[in-house]
């Protein structure tokens, strides 16, 4: 098995909605925001290599959306999600499958791309694409507030095309044999979050928006863009009971400093980061 971060470049996003309750004058040590209020942070994916299965998990920002819609999110940075999977020696047409965690703009822009006549096609032609039907749903006949973050030009297109194919949201299920997801609904409805049983018997979890950055661990550290900060906040501390083992290692997808960390519970009963590491530290 061989597992590799895609970094697909940064954008910017408000400190405030990303902190929620918690204060500027805490959050702006960890994150500094600029003159407009807007923080850094890290569209960061996920390669999964094992026999001839290529596993792309999210797929950043993409490139669709026009300059109005970038100049609100500020994409920069020399990283992309073609140049970085290109630099890892893999094609687009190599992928076979793509998890999506959830549809919001950050997380699926780059699932599909524009071809020569103007038409929305998958991004990887050769690639299933994975969500759920629950979560489909939820997106597709977005509220209010969810509304400017479900563009349907990056996930209706897939299901058209037949090349998206729904989880059971039932109960914990397996991928394929060192797969498993969990769903969350505190920031959405139905995220899906992958645990990966590496070979060295450690799992590494991708958690998307549950614990967006290492700065979120602690469980009030709640994001405003969530549906159900509570229920967010229960599912934080279960969560935390899991990977609090020693074994879990935690991929932050929009951690800008931080690509990996593990959890732990300090003198104080707060959960807290023990160790911060690079991806390839989690296999020594």
């Amino acid at each position: 098995m061989k597992i590799s971060v895609i970094h697909t470049g940064n954008f910017k996003l408000d400190g405030g909605a990303m902190f929620g309750v918690v204060p500027k004058t805490m959050w702006n040590r960890m994150n500094p925001s600029d003159e407009n209020n807007l923080c850094t942070w890290a569209a960061r994916c996920l390669l999964i290599e094992k026999g001839d299965q290529k596993i792309l998990v999210d797929t950043g920002l993409g490139n669709k959306q026009d300059e109005r819609f970038r100049s609100h999110f500020q994409p920069h940075g020399s990283n992309s999600l073609m140049g970085s999977l290109e630099a890892r020696g893999v094609l687009p047409e190599e992928i076979t499958d793509v998890i999506l965690t959830h549809f919001h703009f950050d997380h699926v822009g780059g699932a599909a791309t524009y071809d020569k006549n103007g038409q929305v096609i998958p991004t990887f032609p050769n690639a299933t694409y994975w969500s759920n039907e629950i979560h489909y749903n939820w997106a597709y006949d977005a509220n209010p507030r969810e509304a400017a973050s479900f563009l349907k030009e990056n996930f209706v297109p897939l299901r058209e095309q037949g090349v998206l194919k729904f989880m059971d949201v039932e109960q914990d299920i397996a991928f394929n044999d060192f797969i498993k997801f969990r769903f969350y609904y505190g920031h959405t409805e139905a995220m899906m979050v992958p645990f990966i049983s590496l070979p060295n018997g450690k799992t590494l979890v991708f958690p998307a928006d549950l614990i967006p950055s290492q700065h979120h661990i602690r469980l009030p550290y709640v994001m405003a863009y969530d549906i159900r900060p509570l229920v967010t906040i229960e599912e934080r501390a279960a969560f935390h009971e899991i990977v609090t083992d020693g074994n879990h290692v935690l991929l932050f997808e929009h951690d800008k400093d931080l690509e990996c960390g593990m959890v732990a519970i300090n003198e104080r009963g707060r959960y807290v980061l023990n160790k911060g590491m690079k991806l390839e530290e989690v296999f020594q």
